[in-house]
């Protein structure tokens, strides 16, 4: 032991991950190292090599669950390190990995080979191990790439579009706001136009992506679940986020928003919002059982039923309208159904009848 932890000179490998599923769950993997092993599986079995810790990084406590664990290496993947031990070999310590351009695949059950040999997983392909939303080759794209393009939504709610000028020179212009004729606003296109090696991206074996791109002019925060749900800020400032399936939002307190600019929902099946007045219903502020809509003035509030009803109902209650003018126009029939009925007038009060006009009661008083 005199050479340990190379007080007397470090012991170096090179090496390939063949297996990492480490019964004591510490984030190990066994390595078969150039020049230490043999690359004949028949003679140096994979169960028979030696466990190897990885070095983590100082940002990683590793202690007590604090920290990124396990580190993200697979079968396949080359590293380098040394070992503990020295000249023994015995108790490997891995320093980082080594990307490269594989020339073959692997084959499972292959006996020789410094590859993924135990599952025949890794090499995926034959080309850069840098991902390929960092290399950014138009000819060889990310998947996600065009599944995100073929996922862009057109014609979905109604918004106005007023991206922030940040002084970028391809800053899109405004879009003004559609009219009533139920046209919907377009979901932006992703500006992914990454120059290698300014991306910097995260990408986990099921698929999930993270990027932080520091492309001059085109900056962005992608974060993506392999299902397609996420989001991306662009280099202007705009978020795009795309759920695939239910979207839940639970606050357990107030919730405050401001929109500085429009605000549109479109919801392609029903509507409903409820208040839980009987959950709030104690305390002093009765207030915070309403349910207000409130508008500032020279503004107006429409609801428009293309084909359909309107129901206002107080169940127990009083429907209270006040305004300094009503105009009711009503195309077809108008009827008012009441256990009784008070009109006060304070002016004049004028009737016009181009039809009938019959007043039936028992008795009628005419004052």
């Amino acid at each position: 032991m005199k050479n340990f932890m190379g007080k007397d000179g470090f012991q170096w490998f090179v090496g390939v991950v063949e297996d990492r599923q480490d019964p004591q769950k510490l984030g190990r993997v066994r390595v078969r190292c150039l020049g230490y092993h043999s690359e004949n599986i028949s003679d140096l079995p994979t169960s028979q090599l030696p466990w190897a810790h990885p070095m983590n990084p100082i940002t990683s406590a590793t202690v007590s669950g604090v920290g990124q664990t396990p580190l993200g290496v697979v079968e396949g993947t080359w590293v380098v390190g040394f070992f503990q031990d020295a000249s023994d070999a015995q108790q490997p310590i891995i320093m980082g990995t080594l990307p490269g351009v594989p020339t073959s695949l692997p084959t499972k059950g292959a006996g020789k080979g410094f590859q993924d040999r135990l599952n025949a997983n890794y090499p995926k392909y034959t080309e850069t191990d840098m991902n390929r939303l960092a290399v950014n080759d138009p000819d060889n794209p990310h998947p996600s790439l065009t599944i995100r393009k073929a996922d862009r939504t057109k014609n979905i709610g109604r918004a106005d579009f007023n991206p922030i000028d940040i002084g970028r020179a391809n800053a899109p212009a405004a879009r003004s706001l559609p009219g009533d004729d139920g046209t919907n606003f377009n979901e932006p296109e992703t500006t992914y136009k990454t120059i290698y090696p300014n991306n910097h991206v995260y990408e986990t074996e099921a698929g999930h992506i993270k990027e932080y791109d520091d492309t001059p002019n085109s900056e962005r925060i992608h974060e993506r679940h392999s299902t397609g749900t996420g989001y991306e800020i662009n280099e202007f400032g705009d978020k795009v986020q795309r759920v695939k399936r239910d979207n839940y939002e639970i606050i357990s307190n107030d919730h405050f928003a401001h929109i500085q600019g429009n605000s549109s929902t479109t919801a392609d099946a029903g509507v409903r919002v409820f208040v839980n007045a009987k959950a709030q219903s104690s305390g002093s502020d009765s207030t915070k059982n309403d349910y207000t809509i409130q508008v500032g003035s020279n503004a107006s509030v429409n609801v428009q039923v293309d084909k359909g009803n309107v129901n206002v109902i107080a169940t127990q209650g009083t429907i209270n309208m006040k305004a300094e003018d009503m105009n009711i126009d009503i195309t077809k029939d108008f009827r008012v159904k009441a256990q009784s009925v008070n009109f006060e007038v304070n002016g004049s009060y004028k009737e016009i009848v181009t039809g009938s006009n019959t007043k039936t009661g028992a008795p009628i008083n005419l004052n």
